[in-house]
């Protein structure tokens, strides 16, 4: 089969269809990525590319994302239907956070399957948007909050959803108008790792949770000039790809640390100048780590609760301290604690005191670790890409079609 990945150029999703790819032609099948000028993929990925300039927010806030993300389905759903018929594709495989897969996908008779690169986006009562950070509720009030929120997040994306429904009403596509409008309802590849997510028993079934679809393909090597101490508990920090320059945060962090009595590693991926780095008190400071070597001599790791970050925490076992920031963090940060595998710090509850009580409670509570550790036994039968795959097989390969008509 042919698919087409449309993905938006977001690093750590880009990884991940990469990783879908690389498992899908070993398959025998054929991956072609469509995508805007200057997106950079590893390996030999074969890409159409559309016409025009680059893409990107004019700045870092959430508005200049949504307005940006608005001008890239606009552009996908005016340009990508000529190069999709010339490619002649079997499938497309879109993220979730592009609507344009599944406007497209519709407009061309294409079958879809969403790809949730984050928290699933599929609407399930009782459990909030992903950038929500809520308990899952099904009770009339549990419901009328997040009605409320669903409201709220209509107005922030109207740009998103004013170009969702013009051209759903140019293709007569019938009453398309938000993201969740444009998901696939017959199959959904999760990297979310089974049992951290909410339940999911009225529309969840479409739904299939395979862990990170990158896991297990590197092998790391510790830094050999960090060296902690083993008498005391080792702690990473990391805010991720595109918060680490938060040094305030990270320089609070490291001061509660210190006040727990605990050694910290901070990463801050480049994001900080050298005189920023030199000025937050940990043990070490880095740019970058190998950050699965470093978690597996972690007792703690202090995340923003980026999804890929917790994902990896599970698979190692080390409980977490979410202080989630954007995007779909609070939604993840939310799943850390029902799941039981950390703490979460509203962003009210970020002093130096308050931290080093959660580190302090996170280490003496061994109930947090072994809620991790139950994640990590599970991670050698994640299904990860290679479970993408077979999902994908099984729900639209040819003979199955053949067979059901």
């Amino acid at each position: 089969m042919r698919a087409v990945l449309i993905c938006p150029p977001l690093h750590s999703h880009l990884r991940a269809f990469e990783a879908l790819a690389r498992a899908w032609t070993r398959k025998g099948h054929e991956a072609i990525f469509l995508t805007e000028p200057g997106v950079v993929l590893e390996g030999d990925m074969r890409q159409a590319i559309l016409p025009g300039p680059v893409l990107r927010p004019q700045s870092r806030t959430l508005l200049a994302e949504i307005l940006a993300g608005a001008r890239r389905t606009d552009r996908l759903c005016r340009d990508a239907p000529a190069l999709l018929r010339d490619l002649s594709p079997d499938l497309i495989l879109g993220d979730q956070m592009e609507p344009a897969s599944g406007l497209l996908a519709r407009a061309l008779g294409l079958p879809l399957a969403s790809i949730a690169c984050a928290v699933p986006m599929d609407p399930e009562p009782g459990i909030p948007l992903p950038f929500l950070g809520w308990p899952h509720d099904t009770s009339a009030q549990g419901l009328k909050r997040n009605a409320g929120g669903e409201r709220i997040a209509g107005l922030l994306l109207t740009p998103q959803n004013r170009v969702i429904r013009h051209w759903a009403r140019h293709w007569g596509l019938g009453d398309l108008g938000r993201l969740q409008d444009c998901l696939s309802s017959d199959l959904t590849l999760s990297q979310i790792a089974p049992g951290f997510d909410y339940p999911r028993p009225a529309n969840g079934g479409h739904i299939v949770q395979l862990g990170p679809f990158r896991q297990g393909q590197v092998t790391q090597d510790f830094p050999p000039d960090i060296r902690p101490d083993p008498a005391r508990p080792f702690v990473y920090a990391s805010l991720g790809t595109l918060q680490s320059h938060r040094a305030g945060l990270l320089a609070r962090i490291a001061r509660a640390c210190r006040q727990a009595g605990v050694q910290v590693l901070v990463s801050h991926a480049g994001s900080l100048t050298d005189g920023q780095a030199g000025r937050i008190p940990a043990d070490w400071v880095r740019s970058f780590v190998p950050q699965q070597a470093v978690l597996a001599r972690a007792a703690l790791c202090i995340t923003h609760a980026g999804l890929n970050t917790a994902l990896e925490c599970l698979a190692a076992g080390v409980p977490m301290l979410a202080l989630p920031l954007t995007h779909d963090q609070p939604g993840v940060a939310a799943r850390i604690v029902q799941s039981g595998t950390g703490l979460r710090l509203h962003p009210w509850q970020r002093g130096s005191n308050r931290i080093a009580d959660a580190v302090a409670t996170l280490l003496a509570d061994e109930n947090f670790r072994a809620r991790a550790r139950h994640f990590a036994a599970e991670a050698a039968s994640w299904g990860g890409a290679a479970g993408a795959v077979d999902a994908i097989e099984a729900r639209f390969s040819p003979r199955r079609s053949a067979q059901a008509s």
